[in-house]
């Protein structure tokens, strides 16, 4: 049963001290009799056969700059893919870049001849979360693991997200260039309407705060056009869906930074019903009994309404593929770090650099779960009874891109962890992930993978 969720975090910390360290000790005690030691990916073994069988798995992590949670991602994925024939990768990058990495893990034609020649690719801040030691060996593994599968059985990997509106304008013409002639002039005519914003999408959001005529109109067209086309059309299905994708891409992001220009909190629900859709266009183009596995923030991951997001009007993918599919379908895993250091930047497009997580405050889960052992842990919340203590909202650490380890107080997200995750991974101490602008080569990167994925 789901309690109340406090409002604030100065809610939550605003109770007396004689109460606040005795709902710590109940939950420091909660977590030391229901969690499970994570020593080894043979720890993983309760989550592949808990959530082998859901259509989706959707595993978050509260950084993206931090190495740990990159590695227990790829060895859960690489499970659920090997034993329970998970079938596709999406994540939290752009379509377009990352159809260049499905490109290459499947063999498609005209792909790319290694894994680091695509992640280099990724250009768009911040590129570290794709262009990293960790991922290419994610996508090396995913490479060979697919040249033992008929083309068809491949295990795809795609991008949820919807920033990437001129590249995806591009990518459609191009297909209709080779398919339809008429159709791609047409197009060409269509997407003019964003010339003047010379191919920056930073540009088209400023320019709709002075004169709000939008390019709505013209990106609707053009994808409704191509879908009627489409029966006309001799092509590839592949070829056909990521045109299609990259038009539904175009008129999403116009959509998202038309919001943001009105300065409307309802961009980050367009951005998550986008992530959304394009899940569920994945796992129909995979067929039917596909299942597919989502890399992204706890923040879309997280069940939203047992945050404080739920009150400012905000959802996210986890709540909507649990609304969409019900919880039996889907599986929701966070993790959280206690301390450590994690790639980060100081303001937006500012230049990556390491810096040092600081111990979570104290009543935070991640203080709970260090406070119970010196182990990194594995929780599984279908394992705790309606009165844990765990259920009492307490705030929840999230770093973002852009972090000042000087701030912390704004990081805490207000949470209800049981209501928000299926299972959680706490991680003691971590370290930073391994981005190839910061490591060039092999020489000073640790063995990643010890136990191999």
């Amino acid at each position: 049963m789901r309690k109340p969720l406090a409002k604030t975090m100065n809610e939550i910390h605003g109770r007396t001290a004689w109460r606040e360290s005795t709902e710590i000790e109940a939950a420091v005690s909660n977590v030391r009799s229901v969690g499970h030691d994570l020593t080894s990916p043979a720890d993983l073994d309760q989550l592949v056969e808990r959530f082998g069988d859901r259509k989706y798995v959707l595993i978050g992590d509260a950084t993206h700059g931090t190495s740990e949670f990159y590695r227990w991602r790829s060895r859960l994925t690489a499970r659920l893919i090997q034993e329970r024939d998970f079938s596709f990768v999406a994540v939290e990058g752009d379509w377009t870049n990352c159809y260049e990495a499905n490109r290459y893990v499947k063999g498609l034609p005209e792909s790319a001849e290694t894994g680091r020649e695509v992640l280099e690719t990724f250009d768009r801040w911040p590129n570290w979360m794709w262009a990293n030691w960790e991922v290419l060996e994610f996508l090396d593994w995913l490479e060979v693991h697919n040249q033992l599968l008929e083309q068809d059985d491949r295990v795809g990997f795609y991008g949820l997200d919807v920033y990437s509106l001129f590249e995806s304008l591009d990518a459609v013409i191009d297909y209709l260039e080779d398919v339809d002639p008429d159709a791609a002039a047409e197009a060409r005519d269509a997407y003019r309407c964003f010339d003047p914003y010379g191919g920056d999408a930073q540009e088209y959001t400023q320019a709709l705060r002075m004169v709000p005529e939008t390019c709505e109109d013209e990106v609707l067209e053009t994808l409704t056009n191509l879908q009627e086309a489409a029966p006309t059309y001799d092509h590839g299905q592949d070829d056909y869906f990521n045109a299609e994708q990259n038009a539904l891409v175009a008129k999403n992001a116009e959509q998202y930074y038309r919001e943001m220009a009105r300065g409307n909190t309802d961009s980050w629900n367009v951005r998550d019903r986008h992530m959304v859709e394009t899940l569920e266009r994945l796992q129909r183009h995979h067929g039917m009994g596909s299942k597919g596995i989502v890399w992204a923030h706890n923040t879309h991951v997280g069940d939203a309404r047992a945050t404080d997001m739920d009150q400012r009007g905000r959802l996210n993918i986890g709540q909507l593929v649990r609304q969409h599919e019900g919880a039996s379908e889907v599986a929701l895993i966070g993790m959280g770090t206690f301390r450590g250091c994690v790639i980060a930047a100081d303001s937006w497009d500012a230049p990556m650099e390491e810096l040092t997580v600081p111990p979570a405050r104290p009543g935070s889960y991640e203080h709970v779960f260090e406070q119970a052992s010196e182990t990194d842990q594995l929780l599984l919340t279908d394992e705790l009874d309606d009165e844990t203590p765990l259920r009492e909202p307490r705030g929840h650490r999230a770093i973002g891109v852009v972090y000042h380890p000087n701030r912390e107080s704004g990081n805490y997200v207000p949470t209800v962890l049981p209501d928000r995750y299926d299972a959680f991974v706490s991680l003691g101490e971590t370290s930073a992930l391994h981005p190839f602008s910061l490591h060039a080569d092999r020489t000073h990167v640790p063995d990643l993978y010890p136990w191999g994925l």
